[in-house]
């Protein structure tokens, strides 16, 4: 049994740890420029993840912490699909297209908020640029129950898509009216049904808990439908409530939120029950059958952690085209304009539509092994850092190591020096964003009450 009390002093303002350095660090003195100095010095040895942001909604969703464009006419999502075909154009020119690819991935917005034949389009002109797909690669795309057509499912699968991500979020309709997303049970139940009939292999399902109104009774409901679908893997998120960063978050009344000891008993509920269902955790929030490449990589050691959440494809480059997309390399990162104007206006001018992003120094990518290992397979493999960076470890980290004291004596952790490495238990998998803050160097230098975060409890 957790001791609410205890647990309810970790929720701290922390990062979710999709990056390292994380995106506030990325700084417009990263252009266009620097991109393409990246790009002239890539590895052509290693392959390719390709990320395509489709960002259009026909409303807003008060949770959702994405960067999207409201519209509701056809002629804008034709005219983004002529940009995108613009920035393929320019990429290709400098990215090695001819690198496999093992991973591509549809994000949104609503990328089902495209038409067939507008899906149709975008696939024409990834195969068009990107030529050499592994026989084993990942092709997914996120979808809304509330958009999708026999025709959509057709063009995916006829392309290679192999999983598909439904967003949930909760069943219950007081909760779906205070978030502004209407979706009843049957709605999703008739988009599993349409894909697995269309011959879709693996099905994920995301759910988010600190929603308005919420609570343990409500969400045990929510789980007890859900997992009457079967899908193949579960997302539970907790909810990032960050009102400065996302405007339509603040018409969510912050009086009907659960409290963080409500949010812990849902997510220790949460692990139980899927648990029991033949579901394990893999990584901080994501549950998979055992059969699923997923559990089989965490059982490695070798699960990955990127924007899209995690992966078992590592090793790659992550590419990010589009609005508001970002790629990663070994020692960079980038992200596109945010803002459609800007966007256009650079591709318009022959230029890659960058707006920002970070060279890694020697210490961040130290930094960044380490706390991508701890929130992937949550446990280090301490000799393994060593030799890869030849540091002392116990030297380097003494800052850290004195600042997980707590989770030690609390036998969240445990730090074994004898076979050097670090073993996060399964209660304190809940709080392994806690755990990984005191390897971040940026955190530290930012009061606690300066920290604009979502809360990690």
């Amino acid at each position: 049994m957790i001791d609410f009390e205890k647990f309810s002093k970790y929720s701290k303002a922390g990062p979710r740890y999709t990056s390292y350095p994380t995106a506030p660090e990325f700084n417009d003195s990263f252009d266009a420029t620097s991109y393409v100095k990246v790009l002239e010095n890539q590895d052509k040895a290693r392959k390719l993840s390709l990320y395509f942001h489709l960002p259009f909604c026909r409303s807003a969703c008060y949770f959702c912490g994405c960067n999207v464009t409201f519209t509701s006419k056809e002629d804008k999502k034709d005219r983004y699909i002529d940009y995108l075909e613009k920035e393929l154009a320019l990429l290709a020119k400098h990215l090695d297209v001819t690198r496999e690819v093992i991973q591509l991935h549809f994000g949104g917005g609503t990328p089902t908020f495209f038409s067939a034949e507008q899906l149709k389009r975008v696939i024409g002109l990834i195969k068009q640029y990107f030529k050499n797909f592994s026989q084993e690669a990942e092709i997914s795309c996120e979808i809304d129950p509330r958009f999708l057509t026999l025709e959509q499912l057709e063009v995916l699968t006829c392309n290679g898509f192999n999983r598909i991500s439904y967003g949930v979020q909760d069943f219950n309709d007081e909760v779906q009216k205070a978030i502004h997303r209407i979706q009843p049970y049957e709605v999703t139940k008739n988009a599993v049904e349409m894909a697995r009939n269309a011959g879709i292999g693996s099905i994920n399902m995301d759910l988010i808990y600190g929603l308005p109104f919420q609570t343990l009774e409500t969400f045990k409901q929510t789980l007890e439908m859900a997992i009457s679908l079967q899908p193949n893997r579960f997302a539970v998120f907790n909810y990032a409530h960050v009102p400065w960063m996302k405007k339509t978050m603040r018409k969510i009344d912050e009086t009907t939120l659960p409290h963080p000891s409500v949010k812990l008993a849902i997510m220790r509920y949460t692990i139980d029950f899927l648990s029991a269902n033949g579901y394990k955790m893999i990584g901080m929030d994501h549950f998979a059958k055992p059969d699923d490449e997923l559990f089989l990589a965490i059982e490695k050691g070798e699960l990955h952690r990127n924007f899209q959440g995690y992966t078992t494809k590592g090793g790659a480059d992550l590419v990010g085209i589009g609005l508001t997309s970002i790629g990663e390399g070994i020692n960079h990162y980038v992200q596109n304009f945010k803002e459609m104007e800007a966007y256009e206006e650079a591709l318009d001018k022959g230029i890659l539509p960058v707006h920002r992003g970070l060279i890694l120094s020697d210490d961040d990518v130290l930094r960044k092994a380490v706390i991508m290992e701890m929130m992937s397979n949550f446990k280090l493999n301490i000799e393994g850092i060593e030799k890869s960076f030849g540091i002392d470890f116990f030297d380097y980290f003494a800052d850290a190591i004195e600042a997980l004291k707590p989770f030690v004596e609390e036998e969240l952790v445990i730090i074994d020096k004898e076979n050097k490495r670090i073993l996060v238990n399964p209660t304190g998998t809940l709080l392994i964003r806690n755990i990984a803050m005191p390897f971040d160097a940026y955190l530290q230098k930012i009061p606690e009450d300066k920290r604009r975060f979502s809360k990690t409890v």
